[in-house]
């Protein structure tokens, strides 16, 4: 089976060649004590039904291709949005390749991050000495000006203390004394990668600012301070950049890994590139206030910026669409005495031009969606704005104060009357939905081409499509780059929203003689 160099070809159609074909089928007849095809088909079409949907969500202790990651895949990005900072796991190097081979499939860039590398003698007598080790060799391999340390289930499993641990390191000369070491405890086995991101970032504020409030001022630097939270859209961080910019607004995006992330191909490795600068974390504290732009998934954040900080923390929703980005620059104008420029303005009306011409075609359409709480929030209110109508809202991590807030946005418009809100659920669940109450699209990570290619498994006229927004995007390029937040976040998603269901329609009528009516052209 072995290729020769002048016709190497991917595994499709490479698969399709007689030899593997035959290797498939022995593997099928020989290995796999495969039942019959027509039982495998009489199970197929019971999961597809009301009554498989019932017993499906009286699932418990079982949780099947999960709408959400683990606490250190969000302390991991948290890290990276920081100025020369290495991302350290206290736990085994399997972890770590798990998370950075996410990452890496996800974002097409190397992502640098370390572990300590316990194994079966650390989950026994702690994990103490990896971290000595650790600490050192990481510090000496990679020059970092800061390591930021998480930690995964076997760490947890067997409490060991990172403040303990890592003031251990300092006291035996493992590492220097004043070497910047945040630190939060990530349990993957409680919360999601959005709750990582949260205890990686409050970690981090907490370490530069905790002790050092005697001589902050709040208001003192002129500022405002924007957190993302977990986010994988480069974009948005552009987006953010740009608009304070234009705004004439001084800021500090706390937390921004988009160039770490997105480095040019040139010749010159950058393990670390851009990021938030310690200096600019030691001075939030003084700025006017801090904008949590994913509140839902922040609240061990704003505890700390409320209580430690005192700042206001004004209350803005996600800057999605066109409402909440008008009031998140509005808010953002009040805090600052700066106006919103002609620019932003401008772009504001594009959008709106933008919904007249498409409404036709996204007027009525449903849609099933997943995500993280504050993005699929966000995505349900753009969706009332542009006449859609959103069906099964689900997020796998979110809680009862959530779902109120989502049936409270779904009873505001009458193109949310028909919306039902899932909480705690994962994708094996919405899999039933689409097929027991079949919406015209979803809207996901690429986890729900699964469902995507069940359903036209079941026939054509139950396919439902899947529009590729959120996180992880695995099987598509580039989307990372592309921007949900703001007027320009809009724009994107419209276009990518009235494309497909262009694309459904142009699908839908192919047949030359029988629906290709009028031959249209126009759309």
């Amino acid at each position: 089976m072995s290729q020769t160099l002048d016709k190497i070809k991917p595994c499709y159609p490479l698969f399709l060649n007689d030899e593997y074909a035959k290797s498939f089928a022995d593997k099928q007849a020989l290995c796999e004590e495969r039942p019959e095809e027509a039982k495998l088909e009489e199970v197929f079409q019971w999961s597809t039904t009301k009554e498989y949907q019932d017993l499906n969500f009286q699932r418990e202790a079982l949780t099947i291709n999960p709408a959400k990651a683990c606490q250190p895949l969000g302390a991991v990005l948290c890290s990276l949005g920081f100025e020369k900072t290495l991302p350290y796991v206290h736990g085994s190097q399997g972890c770590v390749a798990y998370f950075r081979t996410y990452f890496n499939r996800h974002f097409k860039e190397p992502v640098a991050c370390v572990s300590d590398s316990m194994t079966e003698d650390a989950a026994v007598f702690g994990g103490q000495k990896n971290m000595f080790d650790g600490l050192k060799n990481a510090k000496a391999l990679y020059k970092p000006e800061m390591i930021s340390v998480s930690t995964t289930c076997m760490a947890e499993v067997i409490g060991d203390d990172l403040n303990a641990f890592i003031g251990n390191a300092r006291k035996e000369g493992h590492i220097e004394e004043d070497f910047p070491i945040p630190f939060a405890h990530t349990p993957s086995f409680v919360g999601s990668h959005t709750t990582g991101w949260d205890n990686m970032f409050e970690g981090t504020i907490r370490y530069f600012t905790l002790n050092e409030m005697e001589d902050k001022k709040v208001g003192s630097n002129g500022k405002i301070n924007l957190v993302p939270g977990f986010e994988t859209y480069l974009g948005n961080y552009r987006v953010m950049h740009r608009m304070m910019q234009e705004m004439g607004v001084d800021y500090s995006l706390l937390c921004d890994p988009s160039e770490v992330l997105d480095t040019p191909a040139d010749g010159e490795y950058r393990m670390y590139d851009g990021g938030t600068t310690i200096a600019e974390v030691k001075d939030a504290p003084n700025a006017i206030d801090t904008l949590l732009l994913q509140p839902w998934q922040l609240t061990k954040t704003k505890k700390y910026v409320q209580t430690t900080w005192q700042h206001p923390l004004t209350d803005i929703k996600i800057p999605m669409g066109l409402e909440w980005t008008d009031e998140f620059l509005m808010k953002v104008s009040e805090l600052t005495g700066k106006p919103i420029p002609e620019s932003l303005a401008k772009e504001r009306g594009r959008l709106m031009d933008m919904i007249t011409d498409s409404h036709a075609w996204l007027h009525g359409k449903k849609f099933a969606l997943w995500g993280d709480a504050d993005f699929v929030l966000g995505m349900v209110k753009f969706l009332l704005e542009l006449g859609a109508e959103p069906t099964h809202i689900l997020c796998h991590h979110a809680n009862k104060r959530w779902r109120k807030e989502v049936e409270a946005l779904l009873a505001s418009s009458p193109y949310g009357a028909g919306g039902k809100v899932y909480m705690n659920n994962d994708l094996w669940h919405m899999r039933s939905l689409v097929f027991t109450d079949k919406p015209d699209f979803m809207i996901g990570n690429s986890y729900g081409k699964f469902i995507q290619r069940d359903t036209l498994h079941k026939g054509k006229e139950f396919e439902v499509p899947l529009i590729r927004i959120g996180f992880p995007i695995f099987d598509r390029h580039h989307l990372h780059r592309m921007t949900t937040l703001g007027y320009e976040g809009g724009i994107y998603i419209l276009t990518t929203l009235v494309n497909a269901v262009l694309e459904r329609l142009d699908e839908e009528t192919r047949g030359m003689g029988v629906t290709d009516f009028n031959y249209d052209l126009i759309r």
